[in-house]
């Protein structure tokens, strides 16, 4: 990951309802959730969540599918693991072993 990606990836997350809207979608998994059940869950208006869901899809953090007549959303757990990855490249000068996560989650041949 470039540093551009990172700093997108990570604007895109720095606010309270794309946060929580990733992380709702980090739990759901693979399967990912409608835009129905997003705005249930969290309470959020659906012209608002639209945005927040635009704002993380071009930061490449969500995935979304046709699904009849349902648009589900997903995590972009490739992207999630890559911005994890380039924050923890350098972790403890080298020694990943020490500090870097246990696993990633959602690897790419599972997601």
């Amino acid at each position: 990951m470039e540093m551009k990606d990172a700093v997108v990836a990570l604007a895109a997350m720095a606010q309270e309802t794309r946060l929580a809207v990733f992380r709702a979608l980090v739990v759901a998994g693979p399967e990912g959730l409608s835009a129905g059940r997003i705005a249930d869950a969290l309470a959020v208006a659906p012209a608002t969540l639209s945005f927040h869901l635009k704002e993380l899809d071009r930061a490449g953090l969500v995935t979304a599918r046709q699904d009849g007549r349902y648009v589900l959303y997903s995590a972009n757990f490739a992207q999630m693991n890559a911005l994890l990855g380039f924050l923890t490249a350098n972790c403890c000068r080298g020694e990943v072993d020490d500090c870097a996560p246990a696993a990633l989650c959602c690897p790419p041949d599972h997601a």
